[in-house]
């Protein structure tokens, strides 16, 4: 079974640091572009950033010089690394990625709760 497995959420102040975590597992004969997205109470999802294959990276405005996104290619592995947090990051974060599993597949994760208090 191929699944997205986040880890590394939780509660914060503000100003402090969290890093995320995603692993893609199961039967999978490449990936492309991994990211993540990021949900608030009341709102829509939201693009956080992205990482395609070949390491090229996109930010959100918001987050653009505080959050790094990055991948372990022999991991499946995509990370978030989120510095000076402020109380408007909470939500809950999804990772996403396009699978080849036969056929190109994109799958999210089931999402990790991260709450910066101020």
């Amino acid at each position: 079974q191929v699944q997205l497995v986040e880890s590394g959420g939780g509660l914060v102040q503000a100003g402090g640091s969290l890093r995320l975590s995603c692993i893609a597992s199961g039967r999978i004969f490449g990936i492309s572009a991994m990211g993540w997205y990021r949900q608030a109470p009341g709102k829509q999802r939201e693009l956080v950033a992205t990482v395609s294959s070949d390491g090229r990276t996109s930010y959100a405005d918001s987050v653009k010089g505080r959050f790094t996104i990055s991948r372990d290619n022999a991991k499946n592995t995509v990370y978030l690394q989120m510095n000076s947090l402020k109380p408007e990051d909470t939500a809950v974060f999804y990772c996403y990625a396009r699978l080849q599993v036969g056929v190109w597949h994109d799958y999210w994760g089931q999402g990790t709760q991260v709450t910066v208090s101020s």
